[in-house]
């Protein structure tokens, strides 16, 4: 009998290698959680885990440490430090009028 892994271990391992799952898992994120920046954090925090925290903290110009926190999801980051993060990322955010 095989044993379950948890599901953010699944999620990682199925992330590893394909940008556009990451991507989407982002956008996701964002459009589905706008009012839970806690949801957002965890998303962009298994994105940076499956491309190496080490990596993505030199590319934003950050503390490894200092990542590390901003990511637990116990914390929110400066919106120069959340901006350094998603520029990191390859990524970059855009505004829309709200559909009802």
């Amino acid at each position: 009998m095989k044993s379950a892994i948890p599901f953010e271990d699944f999620l990682k391992e199925s992330l590893v290698g394909d940008e556009e799952s990451q991507f989407n898992l982002l956008k996701v994120a964002f459009e589905e959680n706008y009012d839970m920046p806690g949801a957002i954090m965890r998303a962009i925090r298994v994105v940076a885990e499956v491309r190496g925290i080490s990596h993505l903290a030199e590319n934003a110009d950050l503390n490894r440490e200092n990542l590390y926190r901003v990511l637990s999801g116990n914390t929110f980051p400066r919106i120069d430090t959340f901006f350094k993060i998603i520029n990191a990322l390859g990524l970059r955010l855009t505004v829309e009028p709200k559909v009802s």
